[in-house]
């Protein structure tokens, strides 16, 4: 448990893609191999990394995760040595990096392992060369599979990432992926339906087709499939979209389902800190507003574009997009994260919420119980799986337990 001011995870996001894939409407942005701007904005982490170490904010830091984007595409020399920077900096016992199997390459999986990198997650999406074809992607199933090989080989702890409710996609797609990623020995598997972006590719490309293979009884079918599929091949669901074999979840989403801080560096990269946290990050960011009164939970997200980044990496060159959370609204954003988890809402979590919200919150629970959409497990309330293919109304109605506005800035 990370002290009060310093957070229990560190982000960093490299926006840099071989190419935009046609549902992506992520920070990132296609860059060719090799252009100087990708060696900047690693640089440019290194040296924030540095400051907030020295601010403190990595004091209690279990986890890392390197996202995108991709950062395999940064290739074995850059990615190593941010790996083996995040490790001086923060010493986290998991450490996963993203990747891409077109950018996997074997140096670039030896890099990062001897560097101090303990997991890969990799963008797979499918095993069906049509659907991947249709998404965008630039690795085939020969390649995926060729390239998980690799890193399973290599020691480091996987997890492959699949897409459903696809273009394309049927029932039987579907099973062959889900059997074919389970056959590759990773240890973790997630598992997403697709949503289409406004203003991507694919939303322009099906802006006049009702798009059946992606309506919600269709994800749901699919993501039940998934369930059925991944558990009799030994894994278990531990979060809503996540199944992992005994012992490997991922530390890194936990924190986030847990209301945990963490802090996240790069463009697009988001922080969640608390009062204490807060004020040190602002000893080196006299741009940030002071807290408004009643303020518990700060959000940050970095809005200063890749290569203004990368020219000017200091925290005090920042710009960001803020939110303050008032403590009412803080429980009620951890009730509604910790219901996407198997284990349900921790007892702790609960007395605090009925301490705050009365006789409201065992209102809404009630009606929650009586819906199916929560169940009382082992002393908890968890959510059922009626509760998770029904996750926007759950979520909804715990999130309609906070009062007012959250209050925003930017500076």
């Amino acid at each position: 448990m990370c002290a009060d001011g310093g957070t229990r995870a560190l982000y960093l996001h490299i926006p840099f893609c071989a190419r935009k894939c046609a549902y992506c409407d992520f920070a990132s942005w296609a860059t060719p191999a090799g252009d100087p701007l990708m060696e900047a904005y690693e640089r440019a982490l290194e040296a924030q990394l540095d400051e907030v170490a020295g601010l403190g904010l990595l004091e209690g830091c279990e986890t890392a995760y390197v996202g995108g984007g991709t950062p395999t595409l940064l290739g074995e020399r850059d990615l190593g040595r941010l790996v083996e920077k995040i490790v001086g900096a923060a010493a986290p016992a998991e450490l996963t990096c993203e990747a891409n199997p077109d950018s996997l390459t074997d140096g670039v999986l030896a890099a990062v392992r001897a560097a101090g990198a303990t997991r890969l997650s990799v963008g797979v999406q499918s095993l069906d060369d049509g659907e991947l074809r249709e998404l965008g992607r630039l690795h085939d199933g020969a390649c995926a599979r060729e390239r998980v090989t690799a890193a399973v080989s290599s020691g480091l702890d996987v997890s492959l990432d699949l897409m459903c409710a696809t273009p394309g996609q049927t029932s039987e797609s579907w099973a062959r992926s889900l059997k074919g990623a389970a056959s590759l020995d990773v240890c973790h598997v997630s598992v997403y339906p697709l949503q289409i972006e406004e203003g991507t590719p694919l939303d322009l490309r099906y802006a006049n087709d009702p798009c059946e293979w992606n309506d919600p009884e269709v994800q749901a079918e699919r993501m039940e499939q998934a369930q059925a599929a991944l558990e009799a091949c030994g894994f278990f669901r531990y979060e809503v979209a996540s199944y992992a074999r005994a012992g490997k979840e991922c530390r890194h989403n936990k924190v986030y389902w847990t209301g945990s801080a963490y802090v996240g560096l790069g463009t697009g990269a988001s922080s969640m800190l608390d009062l204490e946290g807060y004020l040190r990050l602002c000893a080196a960011c006299p741009q940030l507003p002071a807290v408004p009164a009643g303020a518990q939970r700060v959000r940050l997200t970095v809005e200063t574009p890749r290569r203004q980044l990368a020219e000017e990496a200091r925290l005090s060159a920042l710009s960001f997009l803020l939110e303050f959370l008032s403590e009412p609204q803080a429980v009620a954003e951890d009730l509604m994260l910790g219901a996407r988890l198997v284990e349900g809402l921790r007892p702790e979590l609960v007395a605090r919420a009925r301490a705050l919200f009365g006789p409201r919150f065992d209102d809404t629970v009630d009606v929650l119980l009586a819906r199916g959409l929560l169940a009382e497990k082992n002393d908890r309330l968890a959510p059922t799986e009626q509760g998770w293919l029904l996750g926007n109304e759950l979520y909804g109605a715990l999130w309609d337990l906070a009062p007012g506005e959250v209050a925003t800035a930017r500076c």
